[in-house]
């Protein structure tokens, strides 16, 4: 990762006017704000509320998908935790969406030697028929190789992708694999084959399926797709190397089923001073069906609850209000996301900095935001309290979370806290998906490092943001 210095001539502006470490004040707080927020940070380090949160929506709700019981049970979750935990205000917004639902899985090798898959459908997948499919397997390493194959080839075969995913601190093996995901069911239907499998989108060997959603587009043909785990996929590598034809069969019973209508779920710490400019913090609220959603995305959401409500009790109120949103539907669409966007796009001005957790619960190693270089002395003053528990700046090109996408692009600054995600990938969009998976230790670093940046930009008139006259 490129690490980025700040310029010598923002540190000292930074500093104050003062030359003197002793100033009461600095530009932007005053040396008693920031021994608190020192003293908070310290104290988060050992806090349970992240935790505690986390375990509540885990064990409580568990499995949130989309449209779903448990999705229904999630927001009336949402909106008694932030009640029970004395936000100033608790609002639900709607966040239709079309809803996805799995059904039964299958996954059987026919010939040459006949054995059983592990398989999980992809989001937003077609069903097969009644009966599933059966056809030959044809070979691709990667999508690539699948876009560019003669379609004589692919007619009438089920294609499968082996690329496996690279395991990175960063997670950007991620963005390197996923595209056999997103787009193998539409471009088999293009070239006439008849179903889609892809080896897992994860960096474990556990024979747990990974799910995850593909790209949809209800004018563009697409075949049914599924996910197998990787011991699978290896399986199945080994018999194609074999020289002989591979006959596969496999059922997905994954269906849109209708409209529905979830929620975000908004708590409010009201600001003192500029009630109505925002630092936006949060989660996505909802989880894929396979396990219980405890990285993806409950600590998240645990994190950022715990962090804004520390604040209102150690510090008191802020000067701006901490948003905190549970995002609806992120895993199949950024639902809550466009509705959010949609229904606020006229206040995108009053949204003064903004990021999302949505990446497990591994130790924070480093802090990246993406705003105006003008309120790079305000980074260095995060700097100095985030520094202590070993983050270090990443530079000013940070991508934030997939929820802030839609204000990030209206001009909102951002910012991103940037986990461990080494194991990340092994439990991601899995039924391994579980609280056992959180180290409680490193929860409460991450609390720690949400409770210097949140406290940090909502107690300051600096404007972190791009203009937005011309938006």
């Amino acid at each position: 990762m490129k690490k980025l210095l700040l310029p010598l001539v923002l540190m000292t502006a930074a500093s104050g006017a003062s030359d003197d470490s002793k100033s009461a004040t600095n530009d932007f707080y005053t040396t008693d704000f920031l021994d608190q927020v020192a003293t908070l940070r310290d104290h988060a380090l050992t806090d349970p509320l992240a935790y505690d949160i986390t375990e509540s929506l885990t064990t409580e709700v568990g499995a949130r998908l989309a449209g779903s019981p448990g999705d229904a049970k999630a927001v009336a979750w949402g909106e008694a935790k932030f009640k029970s935990l004395g936000f100033d205000r608790v609002t639900l917004e709607a966040a239709p969406l079309k809803r996805w639902v799995r059904g039964v899985e299958t996954a059987e090798i026919i010939s040459p030697f006949k054995q059983t898959l592990t398989i999980t459908a992809l989001g937003k997948s077609s069903p097969t028929p009644n009966e599933g499919i059966t056809g030959e397997v044809v070979h691709f390493n990667t999508i690539d190789e699948l876009k560019s194959a003669d379609p004589a080839l692919v007619k009438g075969k089920i294609t499968f992708i082996s690329n496996r995913m690279e395991r990175h601190k960063d997670g950007s093996g991620y963005g390197k694999a996923v595209g056999a995901r997103s787009t193998t069911a539409q471009v088999t239907a293009a070239k006439g084959g008849i179903g889609a499998i892809i080896r897992s989108i994860g960096t474990d060997n556990n024979r747990t399926p990974h799910t995850g959603a593909m790209k949809y587009e209800a004018d563009v043909a697409a075949v049914p797709a599924g996910a197998i785990s990787n011991p699978d996929a290896d399986l199945l590598v080994n018999m194609l190397n074999r020289g002989k034809p591979v006959t596969l069969k496999y059922t997905l019973g994954s269906r849109f089923d209708g409209d529905y209508v979830s929620h975000n779920v908004i708590g409010d710490i009201i600001g003192s001073e500029k009630p109505d400019e925002y630092i936006v913090i949060g989660c996505h609220l909802d989880s894929w069906d396979l396990g219980t959603g405890a990285i993806d995305d409950a600590s998240g959401c645990g994190i950022t609850m715990a962090a804004a409500k520390l604040i209102k009790d150690h510090i008191g109120q802020p000067k701006r209000t901490i948003r905190v949103v549970l995002w609806a539907n992120e895993e199949n669409g950024l639902s809550g996301a466009k509705a959010y966007h949609e229904a606020h796009k006229e206040e995108m001005k009053q949204h003064i900095f903004g990021g999302e957790s949505d990446f497990g619960a591994g130790t924070i190693y480093a802090f990246g935001t993406r705003m105006d270089e003008k309120a790079m002395p305000l980074v260095h003053e995060m700097m100095q309290l985030l520094q202590p528990l070993g983050i270090e700046y990443a530079g000013n090109e940070a991508s934030s979370g997939a929820d802030l996408i839609p204000m990030r692009a209206a001009g909102m600054a951002v910012f991103g806290l940037k986990q461990d995600g080494t194991k990340y990938f092994d439990y991601h969009h899995t039924a391994n998906d579980t609280l056992d998976k959180i180290d409680p230790k490193e929860l409460a670093q991450n609390v720690a490092a949400w409770v210097v940046v949140t406290a940090l930009s909502a107690n300051t008139s600096e404007n972190f943001g791009f203009d937005l006259s011309d938006k």
